[in-house]
């Protein structure tokens, strides 16, 4: 009875130890469960505040980003206006030059036509004279003469009409458009008024004016659609910036002690060419301006094209005009580029797509 007794005790105990430890093992779970959650809640709202932060920060960052990009916007604009302030200042420094020239290109057929017309008026008043003596026959060679006189000043009045014409075109806003051209007529237009704008600027300026122009390109076939406007505004700036190195070696050679007539001779030669599919560069015209100046030093010769880069002294020079022809090349489908070595000269090439 003892030992059974003892037996139901231990059963009995082992079923309570069983219990308790049941007991202690759900008090456990619930435990672990309630600081699972915890920490969770606790994760979350770590969570919530950061990205309350984030979002603050993104807000902040957002205002920030909105007043930079007006800021930019504001800026982008002025630098716009700037630009084209400046480039209209280009043009007007271009025209200006293009004026002195023609100014000085159009003297030459207006003496003429002065000239003529002072000789013809004599001519009439001798005629007067031979007719009224009843002299028919110096009457008629007189009349010749006032005929070939006429003749010469519709000639010569027909070439000031053709300067003040190209005046005014290149004068007038572009209008993109373009149109089939005499690329040879356009060079020998331009350099002659480049070369009048030098005398005309500077009464000590010389120099020995060269051209080559290939034949083909002046037939009808040869013609080729460019904006005439903006072509010859290349061409002015790139002949006056060869005519303006020539003329200071030309001063420089004739301020070395003992050299005031030096025998460097200042040119510059203007060729165009014709090339055919089959040469190594492909088709289209080829226009060289060269110079034989003190040519371009290697450490700048990168920069030549970016705007507001000059060599010239403060005041001579906008530092745009390379950078307008490069642009304006570009935008007819070509190519422009420089060949030079100090001491000897500069050669710009023009390839344009026929």
């Amino acid at each position: 009875m003892q030992y059974e007794f003892e037996k139901k005790q231990a059963i009995a105990k082992a079923e309570q130890e069983k219990k308790d430890a049941e007991q202690k093992r759900i008090e456990n779970i619930q435990y672990f469960t309630i600081a699972a959650l915890a920490a969770l809640l606790l994760v979350i709202l770590i969570i919530a505040v950061i990205q309350w932060k984030n979002n603050n920060q993104k807000k902040k960052a957002n205002v920030l980003l909105h007043l930079e990009k007006e800021k930019v916007e504001s800026t982008l604009s002025e630098l716009r206006s700037a630009q084209a302030q400046l480039i209209h200042s280009e043009k007007m420094a271009s025209l200006g030059e293009l004026t002195a020239g023609i100014a000085h290109e159009i003297q030459n057929p207006l003496n003429f036509v002065n000239n003529f017309s002072e000789v013809s008026n004599e001519l009439v008043q001798e005629m007067k004279q031979e007719l009224a003596t009843g002299n028919w026959q110096p009457a008629t060679e007189i009349a010749d003469d006032i005929e070939l006189n006429l003749e010469k000043i519709i000639h010569h009045g027909k070439r000031a009409d053709l300067i003040v014409k190209g005046m005014l075109q290149h004068s007038r806003v572009s209008t993109g458009q373009k149109e089939p051209n005499d690329i040879n007529a356009l060079c020998d237009e331009y350099v002659r008024i480049s070369y009048h704008g030098m005398q005309a600027r500077d009464k000590d300026f010389e120099a020995t004016l060269k051209t080559d122009f290939d034949p083909a390109l002046s037939s009808a076939e040869g013609k080729i659609n460019v904006v005439p406007q903006d072509i010859g505004r290349v061409l002015l700036n790139l002949c006056n910036n060869a005519f303006y190195a020539v003329s200071q070696k030309l001063r420089a050679e004739r301020s070395k002690p003992g050299a005031e007539n030096p025998a460097y001779v200042p040119m510059v030669t203007i060729v165009t060419k014709k090339r055919s599919p089959s040469e190594r560069a492909g088709s289209g015209v080829e226009i060289k301006i060269k110079d034989n100046g003190p040519g371009i030093p290697l450490n700048i010769v990168d920069k030549i094209f970016q705007p507001f880069f000059t060599t010239k002294p403060t005041g001579q020079g906008t530092g745009l005009g390379l950078s307008l022809a490069y642009d304006i090349i570009k935008a007819h489908g070509g190519e422009i580029k420089v060949e030079t070595k100090e001491n000897v000269g500069t050669e710009f090439i023009i390839m344009l797509p026929v």
